[in-house]
């Protein structure tokens, strides 16, 4: 958890998709959330279940996935604080289709299915920002499967940390990566010694520094573009 954890009302108040509420809007909004704490390793949400709720990160970190018919773990991607998801499931009415995991101890905030049906009803702003949420997500799965299909191991973490400074879809994160080798490894689908190994590559090419505490990205721009 960070060291100074932001509060549940700043978080809302610090979205993107808040900045554009009314006031009465934004009162709605701050009466309704509500905030849950899960343990590393926990829930956030499991497949199958009713979607009742727009899920929100205000601290932690955790990884959307799921298994395969043979039993493999699959990870769709990762979600920082800041970041929003679920709001597809939601406007579809559907069952979930997914497990969210806590990579560690995370913070969640939660718009009930109400409030966020009254603000796609009430607020053009609100309709605006999901219509750029699906299509960046959408963009963002494209590429992924382009990576998983194509790239090396190298390519993958590259762009893996690349994809996490995405400005709409994870705009809470800065220049200090707060993730261990384990958790990229997750988001990447590598083992932690072959993300070790590219870290370190990557590190050598001046792309980033690996940190106390994290890992220092110095060229996001070149990281975005590498390729072994």
């Amino acid at each position: 958890m960070s060291a100074n954890p932001v509060s549940l009302l700043d978080h809302l108040r610090a979205t993107i998709w808040s900045r554009r509420l009314t006031p009465f809007e934004m009162a709605r909004v701050e009466a309704d959330c509500y905030e849950q704490f899960v343990p590393r390793g926990g829930y956030v949400c499991r497949k199958g279940e009713p979607i009742t709720t727009w899920v929100g990160i205000v601290d932690g970190l955790v990884k959307i996935n799921n298994f395969s018919a043979a039993g493999k773990s699959v990870t769709f991607t990762g979600v920082t604080p800041g970041s929003w998801f679920g709001e597809g499931s939601l406007l579809k009415d559907e069952r979930r289709r997914y497990d969210v995991m806590a990579l560690r101890d995370t913070r969640v905030a939660r718009m009930p299915r109400p409030t966020f049906e009254w603000l796609l009803e009430t607020s053009l702003p609100f309709n605006r920002f999901l219509l750029m949420q699906l299509n960046e997500r959408l963009g963002q799965f494209i590429a992924q499967v382009e990576s998983d299909r194509t790239l090396d191991v190298d390519t993958r973490v590259a762009r893996c940390l690349a994809a996490l400074f995405h400005p709409h879809l994870y705009p809470g994160l800065e220049a200090l990566v707060q993730l261990s080798q384990e958790e990229i490894g997750y988001l990447s689908g590598a083992s932690r010694q072959r993300v070790n190994q590219a870290l370190q590559l990557l590190e050598k090419e001046g792309m980033l520094r690996l940190d106390y505490g994290g890992i220092r990205i110095l060229d996001l721009e070149r990281l975005r573009l590498f390729q072994a």
